[in-house]
């Protein structure tokens, strides 16, 4: 069956901020920073297109992130991967002038793509032409000789579909219960999502495993960990927050806090006084 062209890609969204970013707003004046929604026939796999742009950095500049459990295949001269659930997080070091453009992956999204469980992917970095072999190497040489970014998407999109992956109910429920566990703060335990869910919680981590490519628990962690740093960025003391995010006392969140975002919450806040103010490109 031949592959559906995808529709033209929308305008694009250029935001100030990013949940996941280590600082926030450091390097606004050093890169630009895009996100661009799928077509309809590829957006029940892709969440969104990223594109980050430089020019010129006279010193090189370190963007490190505390990472999504979500897959994410990007491109750039400096490499061309498909990158799993990375638990420790990652950075990216810009120098001169350049160009990433990524695909994130909804949860679940690209267990149609890999025709296996995600959790091989977790805490790995895989070429795009050893997954996909020479499809993938022209993709690769395709999009970085495009200079327009929003072009660049449309290949990207027309290579997936043309992967010709098949609706998946089960990513389906996946991809539910991640937005479910990001958008209920109160959510602190897998027996409550497991409840939600209708599944027992060895199902549910199952079912995590395979689509997501880490457990449930640690879907949850990861993204309380998300609020905390907006939290603490914006000032809310730890005690409060450690209670409101189901921690066992402050000392327990300092510790998840220091582990996944590399410093403490009180040298984070302190970043808050050095943010130039939010402004839209």
């Amino acid at each position: 069956m031949a592959a559906m062209v995808p529709r033209p890609p929308q305008a694009r969204l250029v935001e100030t901020r990013q949940r996941g970013w280590v600082d926030p707003y450091a390097g606004l004046n050093a890169f630009n920073f895009a996100r661009q929604a799928p077509s309809p026939e590829i957006s029940a796999y892709v969440e969104h297109f990223w594109v980050v742009t430089w020019t010129d950095l006279a010193e090189p500049y370190e963007q490190r992130i505390v990472s999504h459990p979500t897959v994410n295949m990007t491109i750039t001269q400096d490499f061309h991967r498909i990158a799993g659930v990375i638990r420790g997080g990652f950075s990216y070091t810009m120098r001169g002038s350049g160009r990433v453009l990524g695909t994130r992956f909804r949860p679940g999204g690209f267990r149609p793509f890999l025709g296996g469980p995600v959790s091989e992917l977790t805490d790995r970095f895989v070429e795009i032409g050893e997954m996909y072999d020479a499809a993938g190497a022209t993709l690769v040489e395709r999009v970085l000789a495009e200079p327009d970014p929003q072009a660049a998407i449309a290949l990207i999109e027309t290579f997936l579909l043309s992967v010709g992956p098949e609706p998946d109910p089960l990513a389906e429920e996946v991809a539910a219960l991640v937005a479910m566990v990001e958008d209920d703060v109160s959510m602190t335990r897998v027996d409550e999502l497991a409840a939600k869910s209708g599944r027992s919680v060895r199902s549910l981590q199952r079912l995590f495993r395979d689509y997501v490519g880490i457990g449930p628990k640690w879907v949850i962690r990861r993204f309380r960990l998300h609020e905390a740093a907006e939290r603490v960025y914006q000032g809310l003391d730890l005690a409060t927050l450690a209670t409101e995010l189901g921690y066992t006392d402050q000392a327990h969140l300092t510790r998840d806090f220091t582990a996944a975002v590399g410093m403490p919450p009180a040298a984070y806040a302190r970043l808050r006084g050095q943010a130039p103010e939010p402004h839209v490109r």
